[in-house]
């Protein structure tokens, strides 16, 4: 069953952080527009993630022998949220720390923590997500890339669709099958960790709605992986991969996607001296459904601090999240297009096309609504 949430406060010594990340963005990307301040976590910058490294705020909750910052996941809680709030350019370590450094803290080596981990603390290692694959939805138990035991390691084949950032990355974690047969589902499935600078990977990347082509096709032709590859034990992945979705559907950034937009339309209703009455009654539902999902993702932070495994409560605040963020530039461009002689600012207008146009995609990445709300009944017990 779905456990219940309990209202949780964020600590005071991890709300301290929120003035040092506000004062580092007030001098990185406060003379970004905003229409660029949009993509946030879609917006790749590798010299901005070194300067955030540099201040020890990649690998946040990761531990100090291993590079990592040593703190509780309500002070990343509160990094992501400012950083995301603003619209920092995130997306070049943002997968590798939000859940691939956590995954491989949680089951890999010893070695492959000594190795992987200090990299990803210094924005020296970027990875992407090896899950989805053509032809299989969101159906991650239907994967057919095989890795074969072979003299030294594994031979893996196959293909991988929508890894974000692969052609800038330096590797994927990947599902792969390492025994049966896609008719066994879940069983047989492993993880592993590829080079994509080796021998037989392809990266070839998939231009967008936006013009961005930050989405990728991997083709993975007879790719020898070593056997330290190999993530966790043999046959795991699907377990490890349901707690890869635990950390990725659970964060703030489920929640800020459209927050740029909102921003800069606050911003001309103040300019424009007020609100109508049906533009504050938008703003107020907009307001009241964030209050309630923000509270609900730090509730779903403390479980993470407390050691539990979050993965439907994080499918509720990834499903709820989506839908209001998928809601703000559907308001917002109704609203402004309600007074077609008015004359929005030209940035505003450029942020709610870009955001317009992504917006869709929120829905798929992280998991699709149908396949979240499934998960959702099944922890009520209602299937």
């Amino acid at each position: 069953m779905l456990a219940a949430l309990a209202l949780t406060a964020i600590p005071p010594e991890d709300e301290a952080l929120r003035g040092d990340v506000r004062a580092f963005l007030d001098a990185t990307i406060a003379a970004l527009p905003p229409e660029v301040r949009a993509r946030s976590w879609m917006g790749f910058d590798a010299d901005f993630s070194r300067r955030l490294a540099a201040n020890g705020w990649i690998g946040l909750t990761l531990p100090a022998e291993y590079g990592g910052g040593g703190r509780s996941p309500f002070a990343r809680f509160v990094l992501v949220e400012e950083l995301l709030a603003r619209g920092a350019p995130v997306s070049a370590h943002w997968i590798a720390d939000r859940q691939s450094g956590p995954l491989i803290l949680k089951y890999g080596s010893e070695a492959q923590r000594r190795f992987y981990l200090p990299r990803i603390c210094k924005a020296e290692a970027f990875f992407c997500i090896g899950m989805s694959e053509p032809d299989t939805g969101s159906d991650l138990a239907s994967v057919r890339s095989r890795a074969t035991r072979v003299d030294g390691g594994w031979r893996l084949n196959g293909r991988k669709v929508w890894t974000t950032n692969a052609h800038r990355s330096h590797y994927m974690l990947a599902l792969v099958r390492t025994s049966g047969s896609p008719q066994d589902r879940n069983r047989g499935l492993s993880q592993m960790i590829v080079d994509l600078g080796a021998q037989g990977v392809t990266v070839r990347p998939i231009r967008d709605l936006t013009g961005d082509a930050h989405f990728s096709e991997i083709v993975l032709e007879d790719v020898f992986l070593p056997e330290e590859s190999l993530l966790g034990r043999e046959g795991s992945g699907w377990e490890q991969v349901l707690a890869e979705l635990a950390y990725e559907r659970s964060g703030p950034e489920r929640l800020l996607s459209a927050s740029v937009l909102l921003e800069e339309w606050l911003a001309h209703l103040r300019q424009r001296g007020g609100a109508t009455g049906e533009e504050a009654q938008a703003l107020g539902r907009i307001v009241a459904h964030l209050a309630v999902l923000r509270a609900l993702s730090i509730a779903v932070t403390a479980q993470l601090a407390h050691g539990e495994d979050p993965v439907l409560a994080a499918a509720v605040v990834k499903d709820l999240g989506t839908e209001v963020e998928q809601h703000v530039p559907e308001a917002i461009g109704r609203l402004l297009a309600a007074d077609p002689l008015a004359a929005p600012p030209a940035t505003l207008l450029r942020t709610l096309a870009y955001t317009t146009q992504i917006a869709p995609t929120y829905s798929l990445r992280g998991g699709t609504r149908e396949i979240l709300r499934g998960m959702i009944a099944r922890g009520l017990g209602l299937r």
